[in-house]
């Protein structure tokens, strides 16, 4: 499958764009740039790529198969659903969507289309989570009573970041926070019911800091979430026949080694971990499977839009923005 990205950005630079090329069946094919200097971090590891001034050059390539749209966030939905409409499978940055109404309009696009949208969250990829999910609902730990987690990090001094401007859709929540919320769900298989607290601070128009309490069905959940922040990450389920804690469950083998930490009444403590997996190639290798077989996609725009709906949630019960 040959792959197009929308935009030199450093994140697709860094992480998906040799990902894609080092995925089996796929072929990092063709970058959309009109700044040489960043194309250059590309051809670096991919010296075959053909690179397009712009984005509708790329998508009118009827060569390319996929497309990643790693752009700011509120250009997510519209050039999703221009690849789409060129004909191409379209894996996109998370959030997808800037609000859950959103998905409305993509799902439908994709099944015009013929084709496989899908947001880029990659942590559901990973052999840790799917491992958790596996415990948590085959009873590992008991009934669940609490899951409970953190992500930061301290992009302060980054004044010119599309995380720190409004006007990109920047913000933890929406960078960050994603995972926190996707992360319960995907292991738990449950949806939050409400969202009684949501602690948000602003910056300049942009959410900072957020503490957010949920009630899902059977469980409570919390979350601490920040770009203001020393990097910090874990995940725990706490049932009542113990815990199982992830201690780098959203930037695996980055932050730190990927390792699940699972203890029951006993007091029986195992610990697993995974060194060499690498959630990128496996997210793009799943997605090349899904595209070419028909084969159920491990996060499809449905799940996604559940996210969504917790963010929005969120965002209602912290109130309006406010600095």
């Amino acid at each position: 499958m040959r792959w197009g990205i929308l935009g030199a950005a450093k994140f697709a630079r860094e992480h998906m764009g040799p990902a894609i090329h080092a995925a089996s069946g796929a072929e990092l094919y063709a970058l959309a740039t009109s700044d040489p200097a960043k194309a250059a971090g590309f051809t670096a590891f991919a010296p075959q790529l053909k690179v397009y001034p712009d984005y509708d050059a790329l998508l009118a390539d009827p060569a390319i198969d996929a497309v990643y749209v790693p752009l700011p966030n509120h250009l997510h939905v519209a050039w999703s659903l221009k690849a789409l409409a060129a004909g191409k499978h379209v894996l996109c940055e998370k959030p997808v969507a800037m609000q859950a109404s959103d998905f409305d309009g993509l799902e439908a696009a994709a099944k015009d289309a013929g084709k496989l949208c899908a947001e880029a969250f990659m942590i559901v990829h990973h052999p840790q989570i799917i491992r958790a999910r596996d415990l948590v609902q085959g009873g590992a730990i008991g009934t669940l009573t609490h899951v409970d987690t953190v992500f930061s990090y301290n992009n302060a001094g980054d004044v010119t970041n599309i995380r720190n401007k409004p006007e990109t859709g920047g913000g933890g929540l929406r960078d960050i926070g994603v995972y926190t919320f996707g992360a319960a769900r995907f292991v738990t298989g449950a949806e939050p019911v409400s969202v009684p607290y949501a602690h948000i601070r602003y910056e300049n128009g942009v959410d900072t800091f957020a503490q957010v309490a949920a009630n899902f069905p059977a469980f409570t959940y919390c979350a601490v979430v920040s770009i203001r922040m020393q990097p910090r990450q874990e995940i725990t389920f706490h049932g009542d026949k113990g815990f199982l804690r992830l201690t780098c469950p959203y930037n695996a083998n980055l932050h730190d080694v990927a390792q699940l930490v699972l203890e029951n009444d006993g007091q029986r403590v195992v610990t697993e971990r995974w060194p060499a997996a690498n959630h990128y190639v496996l997210q793009v290798e799943n997605f090349v499977t899904s595209a070419t077989t028909g084969a159920a996609y491990p996060c499809p725009l449905a799940f996604s839009r559940g996210t969504q709906v917790m963010m929005d949630m969120v965002f209602d019960a912290g109130g309006p923005p406010h600095d």
